[in-house]
């Protein structure tokens, strides 16, 4: 199989919210109250987290379906840990970024223990968004007047 692009576009309804179209579907990214926001939508690190569980429930399915077991549903609970120090822009040689990333895969089977630990690694090294989130992947900034 070639390469698949796949493209975004957003734009700023306000300081906070963002509107994002990709294939006809539009998302709402904004910041809770607390932070500034208008509690439109997620925030980007929630985003992120979402990303990330769709990744993981495509991929459980797909995996499950190879190794020949039955998959009737799965949880997934994820939460991140970050400081906000360099988002506030405060002075700080922390990551803006999360420091961790915890994932509870929760999966409705009754296939054995060893069963479901090859099932993880499977999914953990082909899901593409846990690959961006634990690799270094280059990213171009640019502005276009």
């Amino acid at each position: 199989m070639s390469e698949l692009t796949f493209s975004v576009n957003a734009h700023s309804e306000n300081p906070t919210k963002t509107v994002i179209n990709a294939r006809g579907f539009e998302l709402i990214v904004d910041e809770p109250q607390e932070l500034g926001g208008t509690n439109a939508g997620l925030n980007p690190v929630e985003v992120v987290l979402a990303a990330f569980s769709g990744c993981l429930n495509v991929m459980s399915h797909v995996v499950a379906r190879e190794m020949n077991f039955e998959l009737r549903g799965v949880k997934i609970n994820l939460s991140g840990v970050l400081d906000p120090a360099r988002f506030t822009g405060a002075e700080t040689t922390g990551r803006a970024g999360y420091k961790q990333i915890n994932v509870e895969i929760i999966p409705d089977t009754d296939v054995d223990d060893a069963t479901l630990q090859k099932w993880l690694q499977t999914i953990e090294s082909r899901c593409p968004v846990s690959d961006n989130l634990t690799n270094p992947t280059p990213v171009h900034l640019t502005i276009v007047n």
